[in-house]
């Protein structure tokens, strides 16, 4: 298969991305179409459609099971009864809100999502429109995610970190953190962890509900 566009999100690296679209509504990220793609008529009809399907290369790896997040990392469930990102294939799903489509940018058509789990520079294979009326399962069961009681962590900022971001970036930065990007194995309030978000280094430590952000220095 080949990539028929590209993701570009506040995510240089893996770390800190949400472990499911839509967690963080708000979390921006845009689609830019490859050639022959990048054409007003591939997205035609598209501004009429709340959400979006995106598939789009993940990880391979040959693994028969997995560790959830949600299960705090210990326990093993089948591979095909979770969402992992490592998958027999390299293919992954998610679903996301669109937002608007830039048709007077130098790649126009842009398409502005939000709420993607996507690293950037991610290679998408295809978008299909969201229906819900086919898509959408309301009273569906959720396998062992029913079962989880799951609370957001409190987020709270250093002196030197809350002023070196700025300030409109920290209603959607907070609620990365609050999924707590840690390997949910990891429960070692004395370390420090690193993640990137769009042109920053977040350095923060984890202690029991609370996650503080130490430090922030500007990427280069």
């Amino acid at each position: 298969m080949n990539p028929i566009a590209y993701f570009h999100s506040p995510f240089r690296t893996k770390f800190g991305i949400p472990r499911q679209a839509g967690v963080v509504e708000e979390l921006p990220g845009s689609i830019v179409l490859c050639k022959p793609w990048r054409s007003r008529d591939a997205v035609r009809g598209l501004e009429g459609f709340d959400y979006l399907w995106l598939l789009w290369r993940c990880h391979q790896r040959d693994a028969l099971t997995a560790r959830p997040p949600r299960l705090g990392g210990n326990r093993q469930m089948g591979v095909f009864a979770t969402r992992s990102p490592f998958r027999p294939n390299p293919i992954g799903l998610s679903s996301v809100r669109l937002v608007s489509i830039d048709h007077d940018c130098a790649d126009a058509p842009v398409i502005h999502v939000s709420g993607a789990d996507l690293m950037d520079g991610t290679e998408i294979f295809d978008i299909k429109p969201y229906i819900p009326y086919t898509d959408a399962h309301p009273d569906a069961r959720a396998g062992f995610t029913d079962a989880v009681d799951w609370q957001p962590l409190r987020v709270v900022y250093g002196d030197a970190a809350l002023h070196s971001l700025p300030q409109e970036l920290l209603p959607v930065l907070t609620r990365v953190l609050q999924q707590d990007p840690r390997p949910h194995y990891h429960d070692d309030p004395t370390r420090t962890y690193g993640m990137q978000y769009d042109h920053y280094d977040i350095h923060f430590t984890v202690s029991d509900d609370t996650l503080t952000v130490t430090s922030c220095t500007q990427l280069r």
